[in-house]
């Protein structure tokens, strides 16, 4: 599990949060209009998305090892070509290939493995995974603009691409197994999902309960992903200064760690399902908090605290609830095919969220309003979700 959080710690690190610093001096190499570079990296997130239920099937065939160490050596072979960028073109390759190794390396093929080797331990080997991930963005914001700063873009890159090969690398080869059951261990059932009214088992991609969880994760993504962008607007817009809302803005990150630890000690006893009902309505409730907050106060503290708590949770919840609901047989390709969507929904958050904003007359506090909706109406989907009997797959999981 450790070897695991390492990786991961690395893998978001170098990718998706080290992104934001690189983005100026990638418009500055290619001469692409910023929005052009957010592009590279959106559809880089929708690649990942698109991959996720394949490489989790292939995962429940073949084990994880050959799969994450692919994952790991394409990041790191990537993000050294990431430092050579002269064209609109060739950022879209790199991305493009940088998208097929995130959805190979990342949060859902991690997962995967974890409930293979841990079995009845999933769920708290998921929340130790993500209890790393958390760290990511503390690690290496701080450390990419210093490489930055110290030897430039192009270089800082290269150091970014070499923790890949010589850290997650060795790490994925050595310690993620080869084999997705041990020796003389016989194959998990197949994934079936029982209809309400009791009848014959049918295949989780009939069960309606599987599309309304996936309906669920995509807007709860959605919301977050979009006020991710505009978030700095909306405080400002609520008499703030540019230090106070990046202030409010640090403590999101670890109160997204403080929710996963609250999930181990407190909450790990209690189904995932049933943690996700409080999770999923802490993002309505989070958002309604801070559209009626105006001025600099405590209050936004206590927004931080339900924003990032929810999210955090969500996290792990999104990990577990396909073994809880459908069983370990098939959890790589289920958990894949949920993520994809959602993974999707993060891509296209911020542009939906300036599409409204286009639409608006109330700006960014009217985003707020729509983005509470949103996320109310992913929270009831979910609740119905969980709410109806349990799958037979349940009995093996």
């Amino acid at each position: 599990m450790a070897a695991l959080g390492i990786t991961q710690i690395i893998g978001w690190g170098s990718t998706f949060y080290a992104f934001t610093l690189l983005m100026p001096s990638l418009a500055a190499a290619t001469g692409a209009d910023p929005t052009l570079v957010v592009g590279a990296f959106s559809m880089s997130l929708l690649i990942a998305g698109a991959v996720s239920a394949p490489v989790g099937a292939l995962i429940d065939r073949q084990g994880g090892r050959r799969v994450m160490s692919a994952g790991s050596l394409l990041m790191g072979l990537l993000l050294g070509a990431l430092a050579a960028v002269q064209t609109p073109a060739q950022l879209y390759a790199v991305w493009a290939g940088l998208g097929l190794a995130m959805g190979a390396s990342l949060y859902d093929p991690a997962f995967a493995v974890l409930v293979q080797v841990f079995r009845d331990g999933h769920r708290r080997a998921i929340t130790g995974v993500t209890l790393f991930g958390g760290f990511a963005s503390t690690v290496f914001w701080p450390l990419t603009q210093a490489l930055i700063d110290a030897l430039g873009w192009q270089a800082a890159l290269l150091v970014l691409a070499a923790l890949n090969l010589l850290v997650c690398l060795p790490l994925h080869l050595a310690m993620v197994p080869a084999r997705a059951t041990t020796p003389g261990e016989a194959p998990a059932p197949p994934v079936v999902a029982q209809p309400a009214g009791g009848g014959a088992s049918r295949p989780v991609w009939r069960d309606p309960v599987f599309y309304t969880l996936g309906l669920a994760f995509t807007g709860n993504n959605l919301v977050f992903s979009a006020l991710t962008v505009h978030f700095i607007p909306v405080l400002l817009g609520k008499g703030m200064t540019l230090q106070q809302a990046a202030w409010i803005g640090a403590l999101i990150g670890p109160m997204q760690v403080a929710g996963r630890l609250l999930e181990l000690v407190v909450l790990g006893q209690a189904r995932p399902s049933r943690v996700g009902i409080v999770a999923m309505w802490l993002l309505p409730l989070s958002l309604a908090l801070l559209a009626v907050l105006s001025g600099p106060g405590p209050g936004f503290v206590l927004f931080a605290l339900l924003y990032g708590a929810g999210n955090g949770i969500m996290t792990i919840v999104r990990g577990a609830i396909p073994a809880e609901l459908y069983g370990r047989a098939q959890y790589g390709a289920v958990n894949g095919a949920l993520a994809g969507p959602a993974l999707a929904a993060k891509a296209a958050g911020p542009l939906v969220a300036s599409l409204v904003l286009a639409r608006l007359s109330a700006g960014h506090q009217g985003l707020v309003w729509v983005l509470a909706a949103v996320a109310a109406v992913s929270a009831a989907l979910y609740v119905a979700a969980v709410r109806r009997p349990r799958p037979a797959a349940e009995l093996h999981a």
